[in-house]
């Protein structure tokens, strides 16, 4: 029967067990069970959703919903017959449970009318639910077998993006989120993890060792050796290895983010190279532009930060210090080793460093007055 609504019911050791995280609430392949569950019952046609838990847990709860969906959290028992008060066909899961059928699992999950359910529940006696149907496809989640159950649904998820044209290397070695999608084509490679709200696309090269979480990776990047949080990446990018994008990044098409670069709450725009050892922190980069080694963005003054603009084809020399906030213009330079606190006109190139000081002879007077030759 087609079901609009959902009813999920904390366990019962949930209200008598504080010390435990409620199973709904727990995570399988960095998931909460009852994201994962709201999700599949979204996909199946739900749209009203009643949770049935301590009211202690209701912020939680909400978390694992989207903001405009409809949903009651609620541990009355008159709210929860007030959402049945419509009638038609409810889904009602009694325990936590994930959207799979797996080997040696059983799911209690099934659809009844609204009406039998009122009748039940209302019942001082706690009736049995007449004209209840199962609803196959699910597995129940049990405290004692976490560690299983998330391994048996790691293959089972794996093996799913495989048959949707996605290679993996070595199956065993790659956690994916339910809630992750991967493009056809798209190679990923031993020790990767793929969390959150996290879109990769197609014909990229994702690893090895590479964490990624509620990211957008475009068509045709690689991403190799390094972690992203909370960022969008371009297509034809390369990422790593051993860099960091943090929260709120945006790197654009045809972008270099080389090693041990990390990128904080910045544009980068098309055609960047960042090539390696560079800090870009709260800055606003146009295209083209030339990062040098050991660039650095000094975005922080202990108290506030402050952003960078970096226009268009500007060529940062390496050691340079942008202290913000300074704008470069487009086209314009920077000379290796200075510290640049003024704004830099554009096609401009500006030198911020002492003039060289060559003292002939003073490294071996300095070794007579230590006695070495």
């Amino acid at each position: 029967m087609d079901q609009t609504r959902a009813i999920f019911c904390f366990d019962a050791e949930d209200y008598f067990s504080p010390e435990e995280r409620p199973l709904m609430l727990e995570t399988v392949l960095f998931c909460p069970v009852l994201r994962w569950m709201g999700r599949q019952m979204k996909a199946d046609g739900a749209s009203r959703f009643f949770v049935f838990c301590p009211q202690e847990y209701a912020e939680e709860v909400a978390e694992c919903f989207d903001r405009e969906d409809d949903v009651i959290i609620s541990g009355e028992k008159t709210e929860l017959l007030k959402f049945l008060q419509e009638d038609g066909a409810v889904a009602v899961f009694p325990c936590a449970q994930v959207p799979m059928e797996l080997a040696g699992g059983s799911g209690y999950s099934y659809t009844a009318e609204a009406a039998s359910l009122r009748e039940s529940w209302s019942s001082e006696t706690g009736n049995a639910v007449s004209g209840a149907e199962k609803l196959n496809g699910w597995t129940a989640v049990y405290r004692h077998n976490l560690s299983e159950l998330e391994l048996a649904c790691r293959d089972v998820l794996v093996k799913r993006h495989m048959e949707n044209g996605v290679r993996i290397l070595d199956p065993g070695a790659v956690y994916v989120d339910p809630r992750v999608t991967i493009g056809r084509g798209t190679l990923v490679l031993p020790g990767t993890i793929l969390q959150g709200e996290t879109c990769i696309g197609r014909n990229c090269l994702i690893g090895p060792n590479t964490m990624i979480r509620d990211c957008i990776v475009g068509d045709d990047t690689e991403v190799n050796a390094s972690q992203m949080t909370e960022s969008v990446v371009g297509s034809h990018t390369t990422v790593g290895p051993f860099a960091y994008l943090r929260p709120n990044s945006r790197v654009g098409d045809h972008v270099k983010v080389g090693d041990f670069v990390e990128v904080k709450n910045s544009v980068i725009g098309s055609g960047t190279k960042i090539s390696h050892l560079t800090y870009v922190g709260d800055s606003d980069v146009g295209e083209r532009v030339n990062f040098g080694c050991g660039t650095v963005t000094t975005n922080y003054d202990g108290h506030r930060k402050f952003r960078c603009t970096i226009g268009n084809d500007a060529f940062l020399g390496c050691n340079t210090n942008l202290v913000a906030p300074v704008t470069v213009g487009e086209g314009a330079y920077t000379a290796a080793g200075s510290t640049i606190t003024k704004d830099v006109p554009a096609d401009a190139l500006a030198v911020a460093r002492t003039p060289q000081t060559v003292k002939e002879g003073w490294a071996a007077r300095r070794r007579r007055l230590y006695g070495k030759k």
